[in-house]
């Protein structure tokens, strides 16, 4: 499975070198589980920011709430973003 793993990789990873790709493997086999979950968590967040302040730039008038409501939006989808809710089916994304 590593080999599936590593092949994906090299695919997708155009600009970075194989000795690259080998030590950041290398760096993840050797973290505990934990310390890997709480990376994921991070850089999770860190995409939730990111998708915060596009939504920012696009919609400087928004309130943090409704802010927080499109992010969810977009996360969603309209159809079940305006299912769960109805009361904030106006903001764009």
């Amino acid at each position: 499975m590593l080999s599936e793993e590593r092949s994906y990789h090299r695919d997708v990873a155009f600009d970075t070198t194989t000795q690259s790709r080998d030590r950041h493997d290398e760096v993840f086999r050797t973290m505990a589980p934990e310390q890997r979950v709480a990376m994921a968590v991070e850089m999770s967040e860190a995409v939730r920011q990111v998708a915060r302040d596009g939504i920012r730039m696009r919609h400087p008038g928004y309130s943090d709430e409704e802010v927080r409501l499109t992010s969810i939006r977009l996360l969603l989808g309209d159809d079940l973003f305006a299912a769960a809710f109805p009361e904030a089916s106006h903001l764009d994304g």
